[in-house]
């Protein structure tokens, strides 16, 4: 028997208390709004969305929101039981869809994360001379005892857009919380899963409620949106490649586009930040959270076997997982967003997707910030819900409201102030070509070739410790710098290094840190909560701890320092002339070695030194092999290539 869900309930979470309230304007339309869509209703006896001042307004109740659980059959048999995979979805809706024949367009959150997580050890990152691990491996860094069962609706999307119209969705990922099927952090199987959410929406897919009864979407008008943040984030363009249809529009938040550029780099084993030793398997048996504990077990001894975690080589392992490729089947408007000192989910999978959504013209739309792995919601929190609002309007419900017009990309600068701009890397950015000299200076001519070494210290010693004092003597790295610099400059976006090298030893790491040098009061990865600013964004639940429909505000964190690393990048010299095939690295012959360096947006004030440091081991991000490789770098046949902005910054 074909149903609708039945039960009507709300789902609880924790959220901000105290402090004054200001009001937003779509909080004041809610007071008064919400009876006349009534009397509408019972006019007509069909309730529709209210548009005015070309955005949904909210008239529908979140108190009064119907509840479902869904188990939806996905493509996949990811787990090898011979029947098709399920995810479990738990949707929120307008009661109206229930009662008076609405119909809404769904937002989608898929995450492996709504149950919790498991505590798994990351792998050993320090290695002997034979390239194996020499002990135990260590603890995942932040990984709690499992939990859960999932808590529901935590966020705001309930709270702001289900008033204005939406359903809310969350979906657990394969191998997790209610969905059967095992999770392989970014394959294709998890992507199938995520998918059949789309799918059962739009009707081309099965689902049954909890008592084992099929149920369809009767209320969805076949159109959804994905968004998330971090992993969350990196489902929608999964699924968005999968050219799906009625996914309309996507919000990946710090999401990774390619899994190679997660967890490796040109060839190296180099680790997202604040995760050292972390690889895919690691991940995946973090987010195992079904309730069979066992079956999943050869698929994630699969996992170590194949991502190869000794060469660092690209693989058909890391094809699978790599959106970028088929960027050209997104049917959704992309809206990326990603912090510009982030580097768990570093800006090269923000970068190479927004290339590669401009390579395809794809409708997108661009947000860089100044934290790290955050959500940007509190810190621009008006603007953010205008712009998703209106972003989800056009796409979800064909409401032109000029959001297609606005510019592209909006970039926060580092005094906080944000610029708006047409594309990025800006109009008119232009490479400029500085030469590692053999005096220790950064000029636009390259000088006389001298011979130049370090010595590996990367292994107990930390980068930020290696960059320090430029102009001091230091046997572990070599460093090159400009003199004060007479104007701002504007790095806007990718850097590359081009150097004539040799290594002895058993290191074959080669990084490049390109540093502002300058004593200034800069931004950190982090964000401070303000609690004495709450914001009132949406409607809350009476009654309900946690759902007040406010948030506080939320500032950068800073730090005043005589430095700071802008960006940093990694070669696996064994990988100088192919990501897929390693080539010997002889001791003492010399070979160029080119690479890239993350993607920035960042400006090097007047009176400040812009610096290049060399060093071989990175120790929070690389293998670390036994200390003390040697590593000869030929000054004056070096450079760096500096991608600047024109104008004033």
């Amino acid at each position: 028997m074909v149903r609708s869900a039945r039960t009507t309930r709300t789902a609880g979470r924790r959220g901000p208390r105290g402090g004054p309230v200001l009001v937003l304007a779509g909080a004041l339309v809610l007071a008064v709004a919400a009876p006349a869509a009534h009397a509408a209703q019972e006019a007509s006896g069909r309730a529709e969305l209210r548009i005015s001042g070309q955005e949904t307004q909210p008239v529908f109740s979140r108190a009064d929101a119907v509840y479902q659980e869904v188990d939806v059959r996905t493509e996949a048999d990811s787990d090898g039981d011979g029947r098709r995979d399920t995810v479990r979805m738990r949707i929120l809706r307008p009661k109206e869809t229930g009662t008076a024949g609405l119909k809404v367009a769904t937002i989608i959150e898929a995450s492996p994360y709504w149950a919790g997580g498991n505590d798994v050890p990351n792998h050993q990152v320090d290695l002997d001379e034979d390239g194996l691990p020499v002990a135990a491996a260590q603890r995942a860094t932040g990984a709690p005892g499992l939990t859960g069962p999932a808590t529901a609706y935590s966020g705001y999307y309930d709270n702001y857009f289900l008033p204005r119209g939406y359903a809310v969705a969350q979906v657990d990922s394969l191998g997790t919380g209610g969905s059967t099927g095992c999770p392989t952090s970014g394959g294709r199987n998890e992507t199938l899963g995520a998918k059949a959410a789309v799918d059962w929406l739009g009707g081309r897919a099965k689902g049954w409620d909890p008592d084992g009864d099929e149920v369809r979407a009767d209320w969805s008008t076949g159109n959804a949106a994905m968004m998330g943040i971090s992993y969350n984030g990196t489902l929608p363009t999964a699924v968005a490649t999968t050219g799906v249809e009625g996914l309309k529009a996507i919000v990946p938040i710090s999401g990774i586009s390619s899994w190679y550029d997660y967890y490796r780099a040109n060839g190296g084993v180099v680790a997202p930040g604040g995760y050292q030793g972390e690889d895919t398997d690691v991940l995946a048996r973090y987010v195992y959270s079904r309730a069979d504990r066992e079956i999943c077990e050869p698929v994630l001894d699969g996992l170590e076997r194949d991502q190869d975690r000794v060469t660092g080589d690209r693989s058909a392992y890391w094809d699978e997982r790599d959106y970028i490729k088929d960027v050209g089947r997104i049917r959704a408007g992309v809206f990326v967003v990603h912090g510009l000192n982030d580097w768990n989910v570093k800006t090269r999978n923000a970068g190479a997707l927004w290339e590669a959504l401009k390579k395809n013209d794809v409708p997108r739309k661009l947000w860089l910030h100044q934290a790290g792995h955050a959500n940007p919601m509190p810190l621009r929190m008006e603007e953010w819900l205008r712009q998703v609002h209106h972003w989800f309007d056009h796409w979800l419900y064909g409401i032109r409201n000029g959001v297609l017009s606005e510019p592209r990309v909006d970039v926060e600068q580092a005094d906080f102030g944000w610029r708006q701009q047409s594309d990025w890397p800006a109009p008119g950015t232009r490479d400029t070509i500085l030469r590692l000299r053999a005096d220790g200076t950064l000029g636009r001519t390259a000088g006389p070739q001298a011979v130049q070494s370090l010595t590996d210290a990367g292994r107990t010693v930390p980068a930020e410790q290696l960059v320090t004092s430029p102009d001091e003597a230091n046997p572990n790295r070599l460093a090159y710098t400009t003199g004060a610099l007479d104007r701002d400059v504007r790095l806007n976006g990718v850097p590359g290094i081009d150097i004539r090298a040799s290594l002895s030893g058993t290191s074959p790491y080669v990084t490049a840190l390109l540093v502002d040098y300058g004593r200034d009061t800069r931004a950190t990865a982090g964000t401070v909560t303000d609690t004495s600013r709450e914001v009132c964004y949406g409607e809350g639940v009476p009654g309900l701890p946690g759902e007040t429909g406010c948030a506080y505000r939320a500032e950068h964190a800073t730090e005043t320092a005589d430095f700071k690393i802008v960006t940093r990048g990694w070669l696996d010299a064994r990988n100088r002339t192919s990501l897929r095939h390693e080539s010997k690295v002889v001791e003492g012959e010399e070979y160029r070695l080119r690479w890239d360096l993350q993607p920035e947006d960042y400006v090097f004030k007047a009176g400040h030194r812009l610096g290049v440091v060399l060093i071989s081991t990175d120790h929070d991000y690389t293998l670390r092999h036994p200390a003390g490789t040697r590593m000869t770098v030929r000054a004056g046949a070096g450079s760096l290539t500096l991608p600047v902005a024109p104008g004033r910054p």
